[in-house]
């Protein structure tokens, strides 16, 4: 599945849980805050989070990304078994994080997992095109946290340049993980699910969407890759959703 087309009208979609822009408190864990220019602001562990609607996620502090589940290759996979599935997924989802590096300014990329798919995209093309999308970025650093469709593809070849860590990796008052999970005195970030939430608008009509997932312990990303499909989750006490529409993050608690 590619990712689900958003109309220009999106903003004016409500659904029975919306609130009103502002703060939004989570029990015990975090608030969060309308931050224009980098989607939301999002204050967890003592720390300033930016939900980016790539969608990524930003720590400035830190001069960090974080993203999940990318899943290069994936495409090549399907069409290897005969499925007529698109092509230049790859390139699109690369051009998307080259776009998110430059605009944060990151020195640390962090990939939450699932950086490639299957063995298939050790092959050419996806991997030409993931090596010059490297040569791009090589001051960047990458941190890649393994994630079980990394443990089936294998590791990404040692000339991309990344260092490999498995889950949950402690990186100051977060884990970062792929699999959501609870850490004992850390805040969880993690991958794996391809959270997604349903809007409704006035005429009933629906719509599925990315979003991020942030209860009072963790937050699960939405999945960056063009061809990866999703999981509806549904808003519950203790949490809130943070849906990605027409290049903006607003909040469906």
């Amino acid at each position: 599945m590619s990712r689900d087309a958003v109309p220009a009208d999106v903003p004016s979609l409500r659904s029975s849980h919306d609130v009103p822009t502002g703060q939004a408190r989570v029990p015990g864990a975090a608030r969060s805050e309308v931050a224009p220019a980098t989607g939301l602001l999002h204050h967890c562990a003592g720390e300033r989070l930016h939900l980016l609607a790539d969608p990524a996620l930003y720590w400035p502090a830190q001069q960090m990304l974080l993203v999940a589940d990318v899943h290069l290759g994936k495409a090549a996979a399907f069409r290897a078994l005969g499925q007529p599935v698109p092509s230049g997924t790859t390139a699109s989802t690369l051009h998307r994080l080259d776009m998110a590096v430059r605009r944060t300014g990151a020195r640390h990329l962090v990939i939450l997992g699932d950086l490639l798919h299957s063995r298939h995209a050790h092959e050419a093309p996806a991997m030409k095109a993931l090596h010059d999308w490297r040569a791009r970025h090589a001051e960047l650093a990458i941190t890649l946290v393994r994630g079980n469709h990394d443990d089936r593809a294998g590791d990404p070849p040692q000339s991309l340049g990344m260092t490999l860590v498995d889950e949950p990796f402690a990186c100051g008052p977060f884990a970062l993980c792929h699999h959501p999970q609870a850490v004992e005195g850390a805040f969880s970030l993690a991958g794996h699910v391809h959270p997604a939430t349903v809007l409704v608008g006035p005429g009933r009509e629906r719509l599925r969407l990315p979003c991020f997932d942030i209860g009072p312990a963790g937050m699960v990303l939405p999945a960056f890759g063009d061809f990866t499909g999703a999981h509806v989750v549904r808003s519950r006490p203790g949490h809130v959703l943070a849906v990605v529409a027409d290049g903006q993050v607003l909040r469906v608690p």
